[in-house]
Parts: C-alpha cells; sequence; structure tokens
C-alpha cells in the first residue's frame, strides 16, 4: 500500500495508473476504521482495479468543535487495517493541505434544495455544506471512477448524489449496506467512545428499527414513530428524530404512499449521538 499526504503526489500516481487503463475506485473515510468500512474496500477492490481511501477528519462537516476534538483518531491501527484490506493508495493530507484558503475561508455553496432541510439537515445546520466541500475537493483530487459509501449515512449519500449531479462529476456511486455488530448495533468509529453500559443500551436503536420495521404495515404512522420515540427516551435515550421518509427522496411520510421507504432515528446517548436507519423492501400500500 502507498501514503500519500501531498496532493500533487497523489494525482501524479494516479494519472499513471488511469494511463495504464487501470479503474480507480474510492472510499472517503473520516478514519477510526471498522469492519464496515473494511466492507467497502472489498467491494471496491471487486469492482475496480486501483483501491483509494482516504482519512480526513473535516473540520468544516463539524457543528460543535468539542465533537470534531473528541473525534476518534487512531491512524496507526487504520493504516493496518487497510493494508490486510489489500487497499492500494491512503491519502493521508493535512487541513492545510485539503483547505489551502483557510478552513474559515471562501467555499462553494452548494443548492441541496429539501435534503439539506430536514433530519440531520435540521438537527446539524451547515453540516451538509461542509459534507459537500470536503467531498467535492477529494473528488476533484482522485478523480475516481466508483464512489463507495455505506448506507448507515443514508441522508449524507443522497447529498453526495445530489452533489454529483450539481458538479457534474462523473463517478458513479456506491451505496453499500449497513454493517451490524451480533447483537445488531450499526457499526460507528462513534461507537468507540462509548462505556460498556452505554454500549449495551445502544443497541436499543436498532431494535427500535426492527420494532419499527415489522409494524409498519400494522400501526398508523404517528402511534409507530410515537412508541418508538418512547421506547428510546424510555432507554435513557434523548431523542432528536423517529421518522419515515420515502426512501428516494427523503420526503417524510405520514401514511403510506406506495413508494419505498427508509425508518431513521437520531438520538443522544449522553454526549455522544448516534444515528441509523432500516429500508422497508417494496412499497407499503396498506390503507390505515
Amino acid at each position: 500500500m502507498y501514503l500519500f499526504k501531498l496532493t500533487g503526489d497523489l494525482r501524479a500516481a494516479l494519472e499513471q495508473e488511469k494511463k495504464a487503463g487501470r479503474t480507480v475506485g474510492f472510499v472517503p473515510t473520516m478514519g477510526a476504521l471498522h469492519e464496515g468500512h473494511l466492507s467497502l474496500i472489498r467491494t471496491a477492490k471487486e469492482q475496480t482495479d486501483i483501491v483509494v481511501c482516504s482519512i480526513f477528519v473535516n473540520p468544516t462537516q463539524f457543528n460543535d468543535p468539542k465533537d470534531f476534538e473528541k473525534y476518534p483518531v487512531t491512524i496507526s491501527a487504520d493504516i493496518q487495517k487497510l493494508a490486510a484490506a489489500g487497499t492500494d493508495i491512503l491519502f493521508l493530507p493535512s487541513v492545510d493541505t485539503m483547505y489551502p484558503e483557510g478552513v474559515n475561508g471562501q467555499h462553494p455553496h452548494y443548492d441541496f434544495g429539501y435534503l439539506e432541510t430536514v433530519l440531520e439537515g435540521a438537527y446539524r445546520p451547515h453540516h451538509f455544506q461542509g459534507v459537500g466541500i470536503v467531498v467535492h475537493k477529494l473528488l476533484d483530487i482522485v478523480q475516481p471512477d466508483d464512489l463507495f459509501m455505506g448506507q448507515k449515512d443514508f441522508q449524507q449519500c443522497m447529498i453526495i448524489k445530489r452533489l454529483l449531479e450539481i458538479t457534474g462529476i462523473p463517478s458513479k456511486l456506491h451505496i453499500c449496506p449497513t454493517l451490524r455488530e451480533n447483537d445488531g448495533l450499526a457499526m460507528s468509529s462513534r461507537n468507540m467512545r462509548l462505556d460498556p453500559a452505554a454500549r449495551q443500551t445502544a443497541v436499543q436503536i436498532s431494535k427500535t428499527l426492527l420494532y419499527m420495521k415489522e409494524n409498519i404495515k400494522h400501526l398508523p404512522f404517528v402511534n409507530l414513530k410515537q412508541n418508538a420515540y418512547n421506547q428510546l427516551q424510555n432507554d435513557g435515550y434523548q431523542v432528536d428524530y423517529v421518522e419515515i421518509a420515502n426512501a428516494d427522496n427523503l420526503q417524510l411520510l405520514d401514511k403510506p404512499n406506495g413508494s419505498p421507504m427508509v425508518l431513521l432515528v437520531a438520538a443522544k446517548l449522553g454526549d455522544i449521538r448516534l444515528i441509523d436507519n432500516m429500508v422497508v423492501e417494496g412499497a407499503v400500500t396498506t390503507k390505515l
């Protein structure tokens, strides 16, 4: 595995690969890697010739500076995991490399429309602009044929899909299934910050989503969401939202409308904020 810290060096190396006719797959991460990230690497290896992974904790997408400071950094372990997974190139830029204009300098503003106003967009103002800025920069540097991201960040995946449309960048987005621990907890770098008691409680999010999925044909949405909200609150969560949305455009739903759906939850355990989602396969048309 080759490690690059400078944009010019990485571009030169990738240019040689592309001249040789090799396709490039890209997995952008913020590090603190787990099996979910590594599954993206393996999928990219199956579908492309050269797999590039980036590790960069992006300051412009954090609303809370304390959250940025507490984000787990495990570079040495990450490098070992990526090498073992068969990653070809690791891009490990500094903040100055990614933001030569300065973190607080002038950046593009992206018209993400409705997507930026609900759920994570409502609870984390400017978050998706920060995501758009850094992913746009990374895509300009790597210029991948294929981009691989995880479904756990469902709304972020939709934002990146929109970003590709806005910018005209020809990379193909692949949204890969969420990987879960044996008890159902969605794999996340933030899980590293959970103490043993909180880790045991954290699984209730996936259990709540499963309850919603199993009962979506039998209960009015308002009751289903309220039951889920109450259960999480009883388990000690501070709940930001429990929602049901159209899986194609994230329009929030109060009843089935024949579209595929996604169930979404965001809640805090102490100061650790967890998100998860589950897609309801096929359209639910039961009239309630």
